[in-house]
């Protein structure tokens, strides 16, 4: 994607809030430092009557000191391309002054109609914000609309069709974009070229060659300051039931027909289809307890503020499920994710099968791991292949080595994720996001299990989740542990 898109407005709902400030403010300077936003207008919608465009661009500005863009991009994005309006309570008058904005802006500007919503707002303000623009003609123009949603979309399956039902109903899914950023991080993408631009790996992809896959995302932080948030919430909804889910579909789809939207959401689609029914057996769920974590105690969940003592929300889950399709067949996935764990890391971990007869285990050597491919999304990313070689001279002994390259070594600038995401909103690109019917088959698989949570072990801060876990992960720890 080498041109910069066609001119628009871009036009952030909870302009003023964290994640505004923290991530898509800072994303789009950077891609108009970079003379990639083309002539990109940004408009900062909020409730609050206190901002008028001078004092926005201020609070943009220091969002940007923060970011660590230099004076002079900050300079730059905040004089001629950002902009602000109330939407006051959210009436159908404030709907229409915001067309009214958007339209003088545009004829100020010499821009055609082409718009961007993007609703960083609470899930429960959504439907009330589609209405909005719906109501006044904002949901179509003489040029693109698109509407940009962050997840999560819904939580559980009758929610999220809900969800999908009432944004149907004021916009077209060819105008939606539900955003997920772990799909913008670059491993991600290149997981695609990984796997079909290298015919070695795709030829050993299948249950012929693959013993188990593990997808973790370890996290060694707590709740936090989210603690209003994640009470009641947990880890399958938070980050199994998405982000993994997603990196599960790319790790086992098919080879699309072609390198597009449509083709790869279909792949991936079909992907969940296949997904067995998960036993609620295979599946372990745990709470952090006090621990360690880089030498400093830290205090258990139950302790943390906003946090009752009596919560079962699960900060950890462990699950095994399988994919009942030619390819895959009697392949265990697991699924890990948690809290409080030892290190800050995600990975994809595909473990090969074994060679049927080990020729060196006379002479003394001892080979009782298997091959495996370890694709690093953070905190480094990477991918690092681990086999077995001999130890030069006597007695015979071999050491399992990784063969591995690192981005950062090659590459100086790794774009971050929304910046990336964003780019292809403006591009009119949607193959990194997530389709209607894949957020209803996601849920089909997890509500189930959320409706029956089941036992909640603890387990101490800075381990890697309950004992009870154990058996769901490839056993190699040492290896992707590092």
């Amino acid at each position: 994607m080498s041109q910069a898109p066609p001119p628009s407005l871009f036009i952030i709902f909870g302009g003023t809030g964290d994640l505004a400030r923290r991530k898509l403010l800072p994303a789009l300077a950077r891609l108009a430092e970079a003379d990639r936003l083309g002539r990109c207008h940004v408009v900062g919608v909020a409730r609050g009557t206190d901002h008028d465009d001078e004092s926005y661009r201020r609070l943009v500005s220091a969002a940007l000191v923060e970011a660590g863009l230099s004076e002079k991009a900050r300079n730059a994005f905040c004089a001629s391309w950002v902009h602000y309006q109330t939407i006051g309570e959210g009436t159908e008058a404030d709907y229409e002054a915001l067309g009214a904005r958007l339209r003088a802006l545009e004829a100020e500007h010499g821009l055609p109609s082409n718009r961007t919503f993007y609703l960083s707002l609470p899930p429960k303000a959504f439907p009330g914000a589609m209405e909005g623009l719906a109501k006044v003609g904002l949901d179509e123009s003489d040029g693109w609309t698109r509407l940009v949603i962050e997840k999560p979309f819904g939580k559980d399956l009758a929610s999220a069709r809900e969800l999908n039902e009432v944004t149907h109903r004021y916009f077209r899914e060819e105008q939606i974009y539900r955003i997920d950023h772990y799909l913008g991080k670059e491993t991600v993408q290149n997981l695609l070229v990984f796997r079909f631009a290298n015919a070695i790996f795709e030829s050993m992809w299948n249950r012929e060659r693959v013993q188990s896959v593990m997808i973790t995302v370890a996290e060694s932080l707590g709740v936090g300051t989210r603690a209003g948030y994640y009470d009641g919430i947990g880890a399958m909804r938070d980050m199994v039931q998405n982000h993994i889910t997603q990196l599960l579909t790319l790790v086992a789809m098919e080879p699309p027909s072609s390198f597009d939207a449509d083709a790869i959401r279909y792949e991936k689609i079909k992907v969940l289809k296949s997904i067995s029914a998960i036993d609620p057996s295979n599946v372990i769920r745990g709470q952090y307890d006090h621990g360690q974590i880089d030498g400093e105690d830290v205090i258990g969940y139950l302790e943390e503020a906003g946090i009752g003592g009596s919560s079962t929300t699960e900060t950890f889950v462990a699950m095994q499920l399988e994919i009942d399709n030619w390819r895959w067949k009697g392949v265990p996935f697991y699924l890990r994710s948690g809290k409080r764990l030892a290190k800050r890391s995600s990975q994809i971990a595909v473990q090969f099968r074994d060679v049927p007869v080990s020729l060196f285990r006379a002479m003394g050597a001892k080979l009782d791991t298997t091959d495996v491919l370890i694709i690093t999304l953070q905190p480094n990313e990477g991918f690092a292949l681990h086999f077995d070689v001999k130890v030069p001279g006597d007695p015979f002994r071999t050491r399992r080595i990784p063969l591995s390259f690192d981005y950062g070594d090659l590459f100086d600038d790794i774009p971050p994720a929304y910046q990336t995401l964003l780019l292809n909103v403006l591009s009119g690109d949607q193959t990194l996001f997530v389709h209607a019917d894949e957020v209803e088959h996601s849920w089909r698989l997890y509500t189930p299990l959320l409706e029956n949570p089941g036992i909640i072990h603890r387990y101490r801060s800075g381990s890697w989740g309950p004992r009870e876990a154990e058996h769901l992960a490839i056993p190699e720890r040492e290896l992707w542990q590092v």
